[in-house]
């Protein structure tokens, strides 16, 4: 089987430990032991969320776990505000729109985060209080932007909207504080920063929220987190779960806690500051600013004249290399290198040189070895974490 090292904005490596757990034999879903399975999976997400609220895990992507907090907070009509910095944020608007809320929108230009003083002054303007949700994303992983979370969190709260917040890619990679920032609804997903395989949404409600599903009147069957949180109680799902995904996930997350918060923010943090200067050495731009860069994807445009994805091809057909393309209208323009994942330095450095490399298969000036001795610098003068194995 050909391998390749994968770094993707989602889903990433994924350790040998993690994937034999998949390849244990199945137990019955509606008894005690499944039900123990549930406690620690969901006791091991409840310091990462930062809550002591309910944490329910539904079989989907995460988007599945984004529509699930929308059927069920709101009703057709209301309006919310869409504060998208890309792609995945529009995608959150756009599942509101097809259940009928009325979306206003917040945006920002590309690689630029969200300004919790532009934010204030759109909601100071809601002297009605019009908007009952407000939309918000952690990290987007089209623009490889990251919105400062603890900073938001008083703006929302002023104004008292139901605050829905994904937090697909950012959730485990950096801090998030859920009941001391209150934030209401809080998605994310197994595939990303917890370096399991994908299938399984994790939603975290607060309770304004459960009340708020009490009146709301969009139509929900699957997604019906009430359903959800009745079974929770009773150690089980409302409807036939995926044990295998869930076994993967749970030992995932036995090694994240081994490894320790912290240490995992702070990885993550340094794996993306070598990505940037690498890729800033090799002529590559990088797309968010300063104050706004993700510790889980590096989003940048190739050097002048390098189309991206005939670049992106020839890096991994030649090199066995895969980093994504741009999503929506960066489609093309873009190269996205994702840290997350079963992933160690030499990985990292690996990647870059492969990229150095494919920059000289298409004949581009570099000077070799800029990008690694680049990415070098910025993890040798940083702490290094071990990763539990």
């Amino acid at each position: 089987m050909k391998k390749s090292l994968l770094l993707l904005p989602g889903p990433v490596t994924v350790a040998q430990p993690v994937l034999e757990a998949m390849a244990r034999p199945l137990i019955n879903h509606r008894d005690a032991e499944f039900g123990e399975l549930l406690d620690r999976v969901k006791s091991a997400l409840a310091p990462v969320f930062g809550t002591q609220s309910d944490i329910l895990v539904c079989g989907s992507s995460g988007t599945g776990g984004l529509e699930a907090a929308l059927v069920n907070c709101f009703s057709p009509g209301d309006v919310l505000l869409s504060c998208s910095v890309g792609a995945f944020g529009e995608r959150f608007a756009s599942i509101a729109r097809t259940y009928g809320c009325a979306v206003e929108s917040l945006e920002t230009a590309p690689g630029v985060a969200l300004d919790p003083a532009v934010l204030a002054a759109c909601l100071d303007a809601d002297g009605d209080r019009r908007i009952t949700g407000i939309l918000l994303t952690h990290n987007e992983t089209s623009t490889g932007v990251q919105n400062d979370m603890r900073a938001l969190a008083p703006v929302v709260s002023r104004h008292g909207a139901l605050t829905l917040v994904d937090s697909i890619s950012g959730l485990g990679a950096s801090e998030f504080r859920m009941d001391d920032w209150g934030y209401d609804v809080v998605v994310s997903a197994s595939q990303k920063a917890f370096a399991a395989p994908p299938g399984i949404a994790m939603i975290a409600v607060g309770e304004r929220a459960w009340k708020a599903m009490a009146a709301a009147r969009i139509p929900r069957f699957y997604f019906d987190l009430g359903r959800a949180r009745e079974s929770k109680r009773a150690g089980q799902t409302p409807w036939t779960p995926p044990i295998s995904i869930l076994c993967a996930l749970d030992v995932a997350l036995a090694r994240y806690h081994a490894e320790g918060m912290t240490a995992v923010w702070e990885r993550h943090e340094r794996y993306a500051r070598a990505v940037r200067a690498g890729l800033e050495a090799l002529g590559f731009t990088i797309l968010s600013q300063p104050s706004a860069h993700s510790v889980t994807v590096v989003a940048a445009f190739p050097p002048e004249g390098v189309p991206a994805a005939s670049f992106l091809k020839h890096l991994r057909e030649r090199y066995g290399v895969v980093l994504a393309d741009g999503q929506g209208k960066l489609h093309g323009k873009i190269v996205r290198f994702g840290t997350m994942g079963d992933v160690r330095e030499g990985d990292l450095l690996g990647a870059i040189g492969a990229v150095e490399l494919a920059l000289a298969d298409l004949e581009v000036a570099a000077t070799p070895g800029a990008g690694t001795a680049a990415a070098i610098d910025r993890l040798s003068t940083a702490r290094s974490f071990d990763y539990a194995r």
